[in-house]
């Protein structure tokens, strides 16, 4: 135990594999009808696995509603191809688990430079946990890796950042909000030039050897309003109240189906709006910035994008958690109370899926307050953020000049810059 003490690195990794051993075990044990009843596992071995072998065929799955994915998802879905002496799940969850390790690696060093903090490595170690199964068996630890590396290099090459966003906005858009705090001038000409380029390139390459490459947007048009989002909230809520709206399975998730829903879809859509006009007018007005600001920005970002989406799955936490962790790198975030937040919500998320999410479907009162509490937490962190974001920003930090005492006279202070 003295070891451990004595050695952060040491008890991190300790701590990882502790926690990792667990979640194989949960995953391992999924057929338990608290753990999901064998849904959490069969995303990868039924859907991921049929989706590969469509993709190994030489294109991707066109007209199935299930795709909604950009092209570069498909690499992902192929990579367990790279460990051929391993089922297909067992090599999708084991290369998780790589990408998992590179995370806490590149989150772990990243503290140990001046001014950083190890606090963000240990937030990814004992947050991730806490969604059980849910991160073994999706691939948004892969993609939160991209965006992670994409922010943690940024300090060292603006290429590099850029290349790194553009790839992860490829297997999901998101991580290209990673680049909205990226400093003005040369640095986000740089940034953002490597992500045109890294972008176009790697999409001609997909769409060079895989047909049907944007078959995903006509599927991604036809969402509804999802259980677990906001909106989805909402509608629980009002079926107490005499809506006759139902619960549906179609493209992929839990979807209301019923009057005003597209209503509740379109305003959903308008509140992304909102959002992206919100962080267009920080980036417009912000006049200081701190080293975490890039940072910060991007966790801002991303919660604003998550809560006012049709969609919010609990693996969405695992976005949410990697950003997160990477501003708490920084000892000079301002963005401390909103990750308590999201560990929070990422909590309340395993609670409603999979433990209870029978009660989520069936919107009664129990999955209506786990839905109301996860969303409400998600919709005060997002708030914070931005509001936190927006003040240390808004004006350069007061410089008090030193008292000169009067036997000092005649010495000029210095004045710290």
């Amino acid at each position: 135990m003295n070891a451990l003490r004595n050695h952060p690195r040491l008890a991190l990794a300790a701590a990882w594999l502790a926690t990792r051993a667990l979640m194989l075990w949960l995953l391992a044990h999924d057929a338990l009808p608290r753990l999901g009843d064998g849904a959490v596992a069969r995303e990868v071995w039924r859907l991921y696995h049929h989706w590969y072998v469509v993709l190994a065929h030489g294109g991707f799955p066109a007209h199935d509603p299930l795709w909604q994915y950009p092209p570069g998802a498909g690499a992902v879905l192929l990579s367990p191809a790279l460990l051929p002496g391993l089922t297909y799940f067992r090599a999708f969850v084991a290369l998780t688990l790589v990408c998992d390790a590179a995370i806490t690696v590149a989150l772990t060093r990243a503290g140990r430079r001046p001014g950083r903090s190890r606090l963000g490595a240990a937030f990814w170690v004992g947050g991730l946990p806490l969604l059980l199964n849910v991160p073994l068996a999706r691939y948004d630890v892969q993609v939160t890796a991209l965006a992670v590396i994409s922010l943690l290099t940024l300090s060292r090459s603006t290429r590099a950042c850029g290349a790194f966003a553009a790839l992860g906005a490829l297997v999901k858009v998101w991580p290209v909000l990673v680049l909205l705090g990226v400093p003005r001038g040369r640095a986000t000409r740089s940034a953002w030039g490597w992500a045109a380029v890294t972008g176009a390139g790697s999409l001609a390459v997909l769409a060079a050897l895989f047909a049907h490459p944007f078959d995903f947007l006509r599927q991604q048009g036809g969402r509804g309003v999802q259980i677990e989002s906001l909106g989805g909230t909402a509608l629980a809520f009002a079926t107490h109240a005499g809506w006759p709206g139902r619960v549906r399975y179609q493209y992929g998730a839990f979807e209301f189906t019923g009057p005003h829903v597209r209503t509740v879809a379109h305003a959903c859509l308008a509140l992304t709006a909102l959002a992206f006009a919100l962080l267009l007018a920080w980036r417009l007005r912000a006049r200081h910035r701190t080293p975490a600001t890039p940072y910060d920005a991007a966790l801002s970002a991303v919660l604003l994008f998550t809560v006012t989406s049709r969609v919010i799955s609990p693996q969405y936490m695992i976005w949410l958690l990697g950003l997160a962790a990477v501003c708490l790198t920084s000892r000079h975030t301002a963005q401390r109370p909103v990750a308590v937040l999201v560990l929070a919500a990422t909590a309340v998320s395993a609670v409603a899926y999979p433990v209870l999410y029978g009660q989520v479907m069936a919107c009664t009162w129990t999955g209506c307050a786990l839905m109301l509490v996860r969303n409400g937490l998600l919709a005060a962190a997002a708030v914070l953020s931005f509001a936190r974001l927006w003040r240390s920003t808004a004006t350069a930090p007061t410089v008090r000049t030193p008292r000169v005492s009067p036997d000092a006279q005649g010495v000029t202070p210095a004045v710290p810059v």
